[in-house]
């Protein structure tokens, strides 16, 4: 069973979610803009490169957003089959 990351349960607050995205979003930007700048630098092809690798950083920050978010709605499901308010009255 794989075991669940800390910041996916029940208990978590929406503030840590959203600070958890948006440092995954801006992390895939800041990466792929620093390895096209590293490669305009060295291989001299400004601003090409950095253009390009800030376009996948951007498309990859959207993707692993995407797949955050897919984690922490499936680690928050309610199951199947629970009612959507509980009965405390006795129905007899």
């Amino acid at each position: 069973m794989r075991k669940q990351p800390a910041d996916v349960g029940p208990g978590v607050s929406g503030a840590s979610r959203a600070y958890r995205l948006s440092a995954e979003f801006v992390a895939a930007i800041i990466v792929g803009a620093g390895l096209g700048f590293g490669i305009d630098f060295l291989a001299g092809t400004k601003p090409w490169a950095m253009i390009v690798l800030l376009l996948v950083g951007f498309a990859a920050g959207v993707l692993n957003v995407v797949r955050a978010t897919a984690e922490m709605n499936a680690a928050t499901a309610v199951p199947p089959g629970t009612p959507a308010v509980s009965d405390d009255d006795d129905d007899e």
